[in-house]
């Protein structure tokens, strides 16, 4: 059992509170009784509400009629809500933005505006323990998984949540909840319906009793059809009659268009026809001509969602121009330039005729789905492709430089480039490739979303292997983007043998001096060799790396920056410490000079400076350059950025390594439980961060748990990375300090001398932690000949070295 004591608020909360902008009434709005019926049932029963429905049915539009009947009333007894929230739930960071808001006009204690998903979690809690009445709705809910951690808890009584979606899924229904599903218009509703939309427009003359059954049931009684026959009626002043003969007229011509077998979803060939007769009616009304050209781009993207601005870029303007009508001077074709508020003009007609939809002037463009089919079947033969990759460089010019930038059009940006390149297949692949399916990859990576980017990159590579061939440079771009998934999700030998494999292609097909693709692929398998704790080999390959980036690129190229870096890494790995240092000082000083202090890689460079601060001994300056990294990251990317906990974990150890036992201990806990959650309990991460709590509990004095933690960490190691694994052998080596400090003697001279042996096998007999380890066992035999004596040696911890990505992307 969980209890929630509700926070005390703020004097200065203004009741009521409402977050997010609840949909205007639509235009002749039908209540749908049955429905309403049913939602105030489960709603006296406790339940929590899901409309569900295919597109085009009213599901929001009726959420937004419940929400508005509860907002309205006045807050008294058991009447009204004192909290309202209204987000749009297509992704979790539209959901955390909106609880985060919540949470800080609630003036609920421990809100951060640094840490939206920390205020958007504090916001659940207040839910679950509030007096106070509340409503919150979830409106088109996409990805019933990603809502499942964010639904709140309605279980006192107090509040409700009503939500949307286009699923029907189980999830969607369970833990107690009323799935609802709201179909067409019944016939009465129907007619009610263009009844009402034609005289709240001022045209009751056009409805006509008698045809409007005719015109409903012809439009298939859904909605979406309805209004855009309506919209159609009133803008062009037609009557029903005229209406449904050219409906009727175009039925044999527009049959081919959507044939039964492609209605997937049951709406049928009147709402096409419907559709394009208001397409029409829109190019009537644009003097640009670019209504066309531009529902066919439109038509290509995610229907959740896309950026209007893409639509204004350069490479869209230029493709509008020729992509409509051209004007005539005397016998030649002439294709004036496309300005801004052409398109925006255009835009608007598309709105006007609800062949498009946009919440707000910020806020995406969307299309229904059906909308989008039936528009792409009327594309040109043969002009897909073209229109395919212009929609593709649209969206690349809109992708930020860094996608910690604006993490949320990042995400859009991801989304559309994959529905893309499903519709319009193999477009984006040829002649060759286009650059934003590889930026796909480098944004998932960026994101720290490292399962996500192995299976996009394993679709990459097995389309590019079908479509180009196995030598292609577009697949052994995808080989050695997949390569680095693998090593970053902590897959080391999956990275190992398929990065040993791309370079060998690359040396066989470009030569081994290629800088774009041959180096940057030894520079990668460099990393590889360092995950799976070949030292020297790593080492080595990032020696022969740099020189070559020197002698080709020039030395203060950012390539050569990155090799210049990753050999610092590995002078530190190999136990140079005072050549990392020496290294890792120049790598900074360059990066601050070329790049800026700010940009991600001065940040890495910052960071790993601090580690080898930490190697050299110099404490303090270690924990001063920690505390200003985590700062930087925590305010450059995110909270649960990879980095950020990195940034996290590394401070722990430093404050470890000055003394400040309790700071290393809270920290060390907070790490891994961030791990955990973010990145999985089975991360090499997440053991590093697992590895270095056990120490800490240690230094605390809490010998049992450091114990216990530590002979989980050496299973962990063996079983996921390997028994020969530094990391493995460092987990070793620790839990024999582990057995001293518990007064197990023999047992610790047992463990040292198994690991005395594997590091003089693995590492030599004369690097630092090979020393180190000798110490050890020297003074444990003393111990177990004369008097137990507590060990002081300074443990062995795992510093999480973070090269920068050298991923050709």
């Amino acid at each position: 059992m969980h209890v929630h004591p509700a926070p005390v608020q703020d004097p200065s909360v203004e009741w009521p509170v409402w977050v997010g902008d609840v949909p205007r009434p639509a235009a002749a709005f039908q209540p749908r009784a049955q429905v309403h019926k049913k939602v105030k049932a489960a709603r006296g029963g406790g339940r929590d509400v899901v409309l569900s429905g295919p597109g085009g049915v009213g599901k929001s539009q009726l959420a937004a009629s419940l929400a508005r009947e509860l907002r309205d009333q006045e807050r008294a007894d058991e009447a009204g809500v004192d909290v309202l929230v209204w987000v749009r739930a297509t992704g979790i960071d539209q959901i955390i933005s909106a609880y985060a808001e919540a949470a800080g006009r609630l003036h609920i204690p421990g809100v951060s505006p640094e840490d939206e998903e920390g205020a958007a979690r504090l916001f659940l809690r207040w839910l679950a323990a509030t007096g106070r009445r509340w409503l919150v709705v979830l409106d088109d809910i996409g990805d019933p998984t990603c809502v499942r951690d964010w639904w709140p808890d309605s279980g006192t009584g107090h509040g409700w949540v009503l939500a949307t979606s286009r699923r029907e899924d189980a999830q969607l229904s369970g833990q107690g909840r009323a799935l609802i599903r709201i179909g067409l218009y019944t016939d009465p509703e129907a007619r009610a319906y263009l009844k009402r939309r034609l005289a709240d427009a001022g045209h009751a003359y056009l409805h006509d009793r008698a045809q409007a059954g005719e015109m409903a049931a012809e439009l298939g009684h859904l909605p979406l059809a309805l209004g855009h026959a309506a919209a159609y009626l009133i803008n062009k002043r037609t009557s029903m009659a005229d209406y449904l003969a050219l409906l009727r007229d175009n039925g044999s011509q527009l049959g081919d268009l959507l044939p039964a077998s492609a209605d997937t979803e049951s709406y049928g060939r009147p709402v096409t026809a419907s559709l394009l007769l208001s397409l029409d009616a829109v190019e009537e009304s644009d003097a640009g001509r670019l209504a066309r050209p531009l529902l066919h781009l439109a038509s290509l993207m995610d229907p959740l969602g896309h950026p209007a601005a893409a639509w204004t870029t350069p490479e869209a303007l230029d493709h509008l121009r020729t992509a409509r009508p051209p004007q005539r001077r005397w016998l030649l074709k002439h294709y004036p330039p496309v300005t801004e508020m052409e398109v925006h003009y255009a835009l608007e007609c598309l709105r006007t005729y609800a062949l498009i939809t946009q919440d707000a002037a910020t806020a995406p463009l969307r299309m229904h789905a059906l909308t989008a089919r039936a528009v792409r079947e009327t594309i040109p033969p043969g002009t897909l492709p073209t229109t395919a990759r212009t929609a593709a460089s649209a969206i690349r010019s809109l992708w930020p430089r860094h996608d910690h930038e604006k993490r949320e059009l990042a995400a859009l940006l991801r989304a559309n480039v994959v529905h893309l390149d499903q519709l319009t297949r193999p477009a984006l692949w040829q002649p060759a490739a286009h650059p934003c399916i590889y930026r796909v990859s480098h944004s998932l990576a960026e994101a720290g979303l490292y399962h996500q980017a192995i299976e996009y990159n394993v679709t990459t590579v097995r389309l590019s292997n079908s479509i180009h061939g196995p030598d292609h440079l577009d697949t052994l771009k995808a080989r050695n983007n997949l390569a680095n998934s693998y090593r970053d999700a902590g897959r080391v030998q999956d990275a190992l043998d398929l990065g040993e494999q791309v370079l060998a292609d690359y040396e066989r097909i470009l030569g081994p001096d290629h800088p774009a693709h041959t180096l940057q692929a030894r520079g990668d398998l460099a990393l590889c060799y360092s995950a799976a704790g070949r030292v020297q080999d790593s080492l080595d390959l990032r020696e022969r790396v740099l020189a070559d980036f020197e002698r080709i690129l020039g030395p203060d190229h950012p390539n050569t920056l990155t090799a210049r870096h990753n050999l610092a890494n590995s002078y530190s790995d190999a136990g140079r410490v005072q050549d990392a240092l020496d290294l890792g000082e120049q790598v900074l000083a360059a990066y601050e000079r070329i790049l800026g202090p700010d940009h991600p890689n001065t940040l890495t460079a910052r960071h790993n400076l601090a580690l080898f601060y930490s190697d050299a001994g110099r404490v303090q300056d270690a924990l001063d350059l920690g505390e200003q990294v985590l700062a930087a990251y925590e305010r450059i990317l995110d909270p649960d950025h990879p980095n950020t906990l990195k940034a996290r974990n590394n401070l722990a150890n430093f404050y470890s390594d000055a003394g400040r036992v309790q700071h290393a201990l809270d920290l060390g806990e907070r790490v891994l439980a961030d791990y955990e959650r973010i990145l999985g309990p089975d991360h090499p991460n997440t053991l590093t961060a697992r590895h270095n709590l056990a120490l800490f509990y240690r230094d605390a004095g809490r010998v049992q748990d450091a114990l216990d933690l530590g002979e989980q960490v050496l299973a962990d190691y063996e079983r996921i990375l390997d028994p020969d694994h530094p990391n493995t052998l460092k987990a070793r080596n620790n839990l024999a300090l582990f057995y001293g400090a518990a007064g197990r003697v023999q047992d610790a001279l047992d463990l040292r001398e198994r690991v005395l042996a594997d590091y003089e096998r693995i590492l030599g007999p004369d690097h630092p932690d090979t020393l180190k380890v000798r110490n050890n066992l020297a003074r444990a035999r003393e111990a177990a000949t004369a008097v137990q004596q507590p060990d002081t040696a300074t443990p062995s911890t795992t510093p999480d070295r973070q090269p920068p990505s050298e991923t050709p992307k």
